[in-house]
């Protein structure tokens, strides 16, 4: 009885996932569609006179800025579990890096392949540094809350 309770147990969590997956893919669909929608309309009402590559340099410039505001308004008490989403984010990044690194193309030696095999590489090193140094940085925070002696 257990184990048919774990099993269905088991077949909800793949379902609720693979409904979460779905979801994630739609808003990133829209998401892609509303910024190219918005940097057309930027195009046209411009009368051509500010590129859409342009108009989503601007997005994220305000984006960069937003951000930090944001981080140095957070409360030290939060700064360890920023981190901790921090080093998941890079830990996705380190998934994508060995995708990256390790999967055949079918290009051959491109030009292209050699050239993603190389930023791949790299963005594996930067994103393990930032994932060890992160851990080091939240270690030694939680050691600032431990008791003494």
């Amino acid at each position: 009885m257990a184990v048919e309770t774990a099993q269905q147990l088991y077949d909800k969590a793949q379902a609720a996932a693979a409904a979460a997956q779905q979801s994630a893919d739609a808003a990133h669909s829209y998401a892609a569609q509303m910024a190219d929608l918005a940097g057309a309309g930027a195009h046209a009402a411009s009368g051509g006179a500010i590129d859409p590559f342009v108009f989503r340099l601007a997005i994220f410039a305000m984006a960069v800025f937003v951000g930090y505001y944001v981080v140095w308004s957070v409360t030290p008490a939060l700064h360890t579990p920023l981190m901790s989403v921090t080093n998941a984010v890079s830990s996705v990044i380190v998934v994508g890096a060995l995708l990256l690194i390790g999967v055949d193309t079918g290009e051959g030696h491109a030009a292209g392949a050699w050239a993603a095999r190389i930023f791949g590489f790299f963005a594996l090193i930067l994103a393990s540094v930032n994932i060890f140094g992160g851990f080091l940085v939240t270690e030694r925070m939680l050691s600032m809350y431990k008791k003494k002696g």
